[in-house]
């Protein structure tokens, strides 16, 4: 099953992370998208990026 960006969850828990743990925006980022399963922040807009341009999941092009 692919897995499925949340934006807004993402922006929330990157935030929080930032603010009250006190780390970096990159490091919040990363560990806001390992919470939803990507590897990192980079896998995460990846996916994004490409359901945005295709408007689906997985990749691939018809």
């Amino acid at each position: 099953m692919p897995l499925i960006p949340d934006i807004d969850a993402f922006e929330e828990r990157a935030a929080i992370m930032q603010y009250d743990g006190g780390l970096s925006r990159s490091m919040a980022e990363d560990h806001a998208a390992q919470a939803q399963g990507f590897r990192d922040a980079a896998h995460f807009r990846e996916v994004l990026a490409e359901y945005v341009l295709n408007r689906r999941l997985g990749g691939g092009h018809d």
